[in-house]
């Protein structure tokens, strides 16, 4: 097993672990019937290629090291996300009370966006991971949108590889603008929210109605 395999297998731990947890809080929502604010979650541990752009941007050393976790505290990420704005409020404050995860940092970027116009709320907690060496102190990155911040955050990502973050005016312009959009929808979304949810319950109780072979949303979560 190389060096950089054994550094970044309590990552992949926390990752797994954490998917588990977080996947979880949306189950308990649906067991007492009530309208979860997570729509899925999903998580990743970071690639090596992007953990050596990230160590040229912040001037470390390339290798696996306790510095360079100390430093990168997205080396782990997962990803919530939530149907409503409001949602993502909820969901923090949910993470902020757990007692098997410690909050060391949040940035938030929905209150206050990033002048390209991203959107997110990005929390950064101390995870413990139990190894075969004892227990292990790991940072992750819990990243919380709605699906449309997300869907432009994933444009905006391919085209700043494309474009190495040197955006044509013009294109930089438009991305700003579909950011503003975006949010503009969130908030219409938002101010329909309970005719939306109202009309998703309905949808789902006749769905499993006229399909009573399926399992119905609870119980897929629940296994």
């Amino acid at each position: 097993m190389g060096q950089w395999e054994i550094f970044l297998s309590p990552y992949k731990q926390a990752v797994d672990e954490l998917k588990i947890k977080l996947k979880g809080m949306r189950s308990q929502f649906g067991i007492v019937n009530a309208n979860s604010p997570i729509e899925f979650v999903t998580g990743r541990v970071k690639p090596l290629a992007s953990i050596y752009d990230k160590t040229l941007e912040k001037g470390l050393a390339f290798e696996p090291s306790k510095q360079l976790g100390d430093e990168l505290g997205d080396i782990a990420g997962l990803r919530i996300m939530c149907q409503f704005v409001d949602d993502i409020a909820t969901v923090s404050e949910l993470i902020r009370q757990r007692k098997d995860m410690r909050v060391v940092e949040e940035r938030d970027y929905i209150t206050h966006s990033k002048p390209s116009g991203y959107r997110s709320h990005h929390m950064i907690v101390e995870y413990p991971v139990e190894t075969i060496q004892g227990k292990k102190m790991v940072l992750a990155e819990i990243q919380i949108r709605t699906l449309a911040m997300n869907f432009w955050a994933s444009i905006e990502h391919s085209l700043n590889y494309k474009y190495k973050g040197m955006f044509p005016e013009e294109i930089k312009n438009r991305l700003q603008s579909a950011a503003e959009a975006a949010f503009r929808l969130d908030e219409e979304m938002s101010s329909i929210r309970s005719e939306i949810q109202e009309a998703q319950a309905y949808f789902n109780e006749f769905k499993e109605a006229s399909n009573p072979n399926l399992l119905s949303e609870k119980e897929r979560d629940a296994q």
